[in-house]
């Protein structure tokens, strides 16, 4: 009967290795995907709105990032290995690995001149987009007689201009009632 138990333990584990290890696997797989697939969209961008050198500069930011990714992948392989011997490793040092290789990389990317261009562009573009949805909602506003901010602003500087022109006034009538 002892035999049976730890027969049926040890298929168990062995399960349960297989299922851990085919998970790990799994995820990796994904993150590599997903991290490749950020670089392909990114070096996309850059090259539709770069010059030659900064899609260079972009593509060696790009290279360092994916160094960085595919360390995290070697070092969290080892960690699972060193996990399969028997060594007690924690799950939060898998998270630990991944996220410092997610800053390194990013890191990297963002600090070349083509991220920052392209940073630059993307953010004009959204300015851009916002300066029309602000003249198309000021537009729609007016065809329905509301006021707009405009409008409040313009009867403001208007009432200032009235204050001014009537303390201007009050001073000359002041001086003139001192004459008589």
């Amino acid at each position: 009967m002892t035999n049976e138990a730890s027969g049926t333990f040890d298929g168990q584990m062995d399960a349960f290795l297989e299922r851990m290890t085919e998970t790990y696997m799994n995820a990796l797989d994904r993150n590599l995907d997903a991290q490749s697939a950020f670089l392909e969209s990114w070096m996309d961008s850059m090259e539709d709105n770069l010059s030659e050198e900064r899609i260079q500069e972009g593509y060696e930011g790009s290279m360092r990032a994916y160094e960085a990714w595919m360390d995290a992948a070697e070092t969290s392989f080892e960690r699972m290995g060193s996990a399969f011997q028997g060594e007690d490793v924690e799950p939060e040092e898998f998270r630990d690995i991944w996220l410092s290789s997610a800053n390194e990389a990013f890191k990297e990317m963002m600090t070349t001149t083509a991220f920052a261009a392209a940073t630059g562009q993307t953010v004009e573009e959204a300015m851009n987009m916002r300066q029309n949805i602000d003249e198309a909602s000021e537009e729609t506003l007016h065809a329905l007689n509301f006021a707009t901010v405009g409008d409040v602003r313009e009867v403001g500087e208007r009432l200032v201009e009235l204050e001014r022109r009537q303390h201007s006034i009050e001073q000359k009538l002041d001086q003139v009632l001192e004459q008589l």
